[in-house]
């Protein structure tokens, strides 16, 4: 209903300044009554006194003025002059200069199209230094060169809160390596003598990195495995795959111990491969509930 009316309403504003609009056109450019009588009596009187018969002293002055003129013009004549007037010499061609651009600056156009283009030059700029910063590598401490993750004495706290110890740069789990089972881990072709050194040292560093599609692989405090939420790949607390898709077990780091603090070479991008399938040396089961 207030829909109709408002549209009713919108209609009739319209109307009426369509009128309002035709009738000041249609005045425009009249004259008013006033002005129109006015010039109609000066008009009258014109014609009046030009139809009014010239009186005998109006028609001698005349004749003596053309007289006089005629007289003036034979004179002129007589002593070689002329009484038509010279023509006027024909002025003078102006020469074109062409504008000095120094004097005019720049135009408006200029300014607007270099303003444009240097803006886009600083943001491609801007975007192209964002990308190098992006894709160049980090300082060797924290690609591919050796990092100190803690002391001795802090890992064996978190491990002994069964609990792997974490370092966020080296991205690396330092676990415990029980020595009862070290005859089977050098038994294992895939464990390297750097690897070896550091199970005897009584440490093990893992990467975060699943080895089946690379999410970050979490500890699970219940099962006491770690358990990849992304596929359901499983490795005991050596790093050992215990189940799941993953085609082997953890990646791992070497890692030596040093004056009391373990360091650990984390080359990132060429990280020891890990223990094949079916590579068991602690015999670990679930110790609880799984996290996945």
């Amino acid at each position: 209903m207030w829909i109709a009316i408002a549209i009713v309403a919108v209609i009739a504003l319209a109307v009426i300044g369509l009128l309002v609009t035709a009738r000041s056109r249609a005045t425009t450019g009249r004259l008013s009554r006033e002005t129109r009588a006015r010039d109609e009596a000066a008009g009258a009187s014109t014609i009046a006194s030009a139809a009014a018969p010239a009186g005998e002293e109006t028609v001698a002055e005349a004749s003596d003025e053309g007289r006089a003129r005629a007289d003036e013009a034979r004179r002129a004549i007589e002593s070689g002059g002329s009484a038509v007037p010279e023509p006027r010499a024909a002025a003078t061609p102006v020469v074109y200069e062409p504008v000095d651009l120094e004097e005019i600056g720049v135009t408006r156009r200029q300014f607007f199209n270099r303003a444009i283009l240097a803006g886009s030059g600083l943001g491609l700029g801007a975007f192209g230094v964002a990308v190098l910063a992006f894709l160049w590598p980090g300082a060797s401490a924290g690609f591919g060169g050796k990092i100190a993750v803690g002391s001795v004495a802090d890992a064996n706290t978190a491990i002994g809160n069964k609990m792997p110890f974490y370092n966020a740069t080296a991205k690396t789990y330092i676990v415990a390596y029980p020595k009862a089972d070290l005859p089977k881990a050098k038994k294992v072709t895939a464990y390297t003598p750097p690897i070896i050194a550091g199970m005897e040292a009584g440490f093990v560093a893992l990467y975060q990195k699943c080895v089946h599609l690379g999410c970050r692989v979490p500890w699970c405090q219940s099962s006491q495995w770690f358990e990849c939420p992304c596929h359901g790949s499983k490795y005991n607390k050596v790093g050992e795959k215990v189940g799941g898709p993953a085609p082997r077990g953890l990646d791992r780091f070497v890692l030596e111990v040093s004056g009391g603090n373990i360091v650990v070479n984390a080359d990132f991008a060429a990280p020891v491969t890990g223990p094949p399938i079916g590579t068991d040396t602690t015999g670990q089961s679930p110790e609880g509930a799984p996290c996945v």
